[in-house]
């Protein structure tokens, strides 16, 4: 999980890879499964062009069998287009952003095989400034 972190702070799309089996299969909370290797991999380097300062703040991890764990926050500003699920991109808001996020990821021969991503949807858009204002 930290050569992936790693991979995915530096933009290192070959070593992204390298941390995935082929038929990876992840759940996301924005786009929901998303399947393969390569696709896993254009689904994490997005958040890195819009993005380029993200960083992941470790705030515990775990590892257990075949399970890794990682919670903490993830942390950037937003400037360069943010690719949304509908295929449409959001242009930069300038913000700042520092989401709790939690990862879980089953391992097998070195490789993750299925990974689990979890973070508040409404806090990542409450922080980009996307949220309505809340009636007084």
């Amino acid at each position: 999980m930290d050569r992936l972190t790693a991979a995915v702070t530096a933009k290192d799309s070959a070593t992204l890879a390298a941390c995935y089996a082929v038929d990876a299969v992840a759940i996301t909370p924005d786009e929901g499964e998303v399947s393969g290797r390569d696709a896993i991999g254009t689904y994490l380097l997005q958040f890195g062009e819009a993005f380029p300062d993200l960083a992941y703040d470790y705030t515990r991890k775990y590892e257990a069998g075949d399970v890794a764990i990682d919670e903490g926050y993830l942390t950037g500003t937003h400037t360069g287009p943010l690719q949304l699920p509908t295929g449409e991109s959001m242009p930069a808001t300038g913000k700042q952003i520092r989401i709790r996020s939690c990862d879980i990821a089953r391992v097998e021969n070195g490789l993750v095989t299925a990974h689990h991503f979890y973070f508040d949807q409404m806090e990542f858009l409450g922080q980009l400034g996307l949220l309505p204002d809340s009636p007084s």
